[in-house]
């Protein structure tokens, strides 16, 4: 299947057919919207508009008829010019740990993988993707074998978070006993090379009247992309967590090929200067384990001085092989061995226990192998002579740790 690579600037208002997306809408985009449709009186808007967020975002929605406190003579023309229908759920895998995992279609050719992972935050996390595919080519990330296809919408991002919350029959927002209490933005993609949805996505999810996620329980992962370190800051005062993997250039250009471009002293100076970064809201760096490479004693004193200073958690990750590597995970007494040393020194640096395995759902890998397996399938199927195919795919997995 080819695809063509689109990063071109979206409208701020996804249209679907010839119908607007509510789902990616903030505030101000659906009163506009709303005032652009016709339907509402431009002095009613504001209103509607607060009347169809909580509907949508509080209760989970898909249907103006549902919505009693708008008249009924307004319900139809709403459904006329706006959306609220989510993107198909191509497969859904539930591993016995109880990590679920959601193969998302976004469009056709466009799909991406969510995670959810429970006793994670509060109470569980969801790892969402804000690209298809990566452009970033870290050498032992899984997603990284596959190209870039474009940027998600605000409303894809959105939709990844309510077909969670579906599943988790957590609607309407809970106040208490959530069982979706943390969103982590390190599925597919590079999120700061789409900071404009991102940023409305987060301005959507932590809205009080709606999904109301605190920022602060919000994290976005990048792998080091400075330039737009402060705006992610500014704009979303979301948690920061930072893909290392590597204390020396040398070894970064080669794990982390973006570092050829920015650095690790320009990196450390970015995020030094993070809006809003202290001790309470401290940054995560992601570290992954692999054996030989970056798991000595003397690369966990080497990080120790790199990060001096920083306000930090360093999460441990093992390393989970995919087909192809040629990285190993590092021995456990050899992790062990590397958090000790940042443990002494006052890091909390938690070694992060891989989730979701038995459905390909772990940290490293991701779901290019289903798109394989798929085509293999297809390629047998147009051999016998049929079109029609139904096969259980063992899709992958998504790319970062959780927080």
């Amino acid at each position: 299947m080819a695809y063509t690579l689109d990063l071109s600037a979206k409208p701020a208002i996804q249209v679907v057919g010839q119908k607007v997306n509510i789902t990616g809408l903030t505030r101000d985009g659906l009163i506009a919207a709303l005032k652009e449709s016709g339907v509402v009186e431009e002095r009613k808007a504001r209103m509607r508009a607060t009347q169809i967020w909580r509907w949508v975002h509080h209760y989970g929605f898909t249907d103006f008829e549902q919505m009693t406190d708008i008249g009924k003579d307004q319900r139809g023309p709403l459904a006329e010019k706006f959306t609220l229908a989510r993107p198909e759920v191509v497969e859904r895998q539930v591993s016995k740990d109880g990590t679920r995992k959601w193969l998302i279609r976004m469009a056709p050719g466009i799909e991406v993988e969510t995670v959810y992972i429970p006793d994670v935050g509060r109470s569980g996390a969801l790892c969402v993707s804000s690209q298809v595919g990566c452009t970033l080519n870290c050498s032992f990330c899984h997603t990284g074998t596959q190209k870039l296809v474009r940027n998600l919408t605000a409303a894809e991002i959105v939709a990844q978070v309510q077909i969670a919350r579906d599943d988790l029959e957590e609607w309407p927002s809970p106040k208490e006993d959530r069982k979706l209490s943390n969103i982590v933005f390190m599925g597919m993609g590079e999120p700061l090379y789409n900071l404009d949805n991102v940023a409305d996505a987060i301005d959507i999810i932590s809205d009080n009247e709606g999904i109301a996620i605190s920022r602060r329980r919000i994290t976005v992962s990048t792998s080091g992309v400075v330039p737009e370190l402060k705006a992610l800051g500014e704009r979303t005062a979301a948690m920061l967590a930072i893909s290392l993997h590597a204390t020396n250039d040398d070894l970064r250009d080669l794990l982390v090929p973006l570092n050829k471009k920015y650095p690790l002293v320009q990196l450390i100076e970015g995020i030094r200067t993070y809006p809003g970064i202290s001790n309470a809201r401290r940054v995560t760096f992601e570290y992954v384990m692999l054996k030989d490479v970056n798991d000595s004693p003397a690369e966990a004193r080497a990080l120790l001085k790199l990060l001096k200073g920083i306000p930090a958690k360093i999460n441990l990750i093992p390393f989970n092989p995919w087909p192809g590597t040629n990285y190993q995970c590092s021995d456990w007494r050899t992790i062990e061995s590397f958090a000790a040393i940042l443990n002494k020194a006052g890091y909390a640096s938690p070694i992060r226990t891989p989730r979701g395995r038995d459905i390909l759902a772990a940290c490293g890998q991701l779901k290019s192998e289903s798109e394989k397996v798929r085509a293999s399938v297809l390629r047998k199927a147009g051999q016998n002579g049929t079109d029609e195919v139904e096969t259980e795919l063992p899709y992958g997995h998504l790319a970062s740790g959780m927080v």
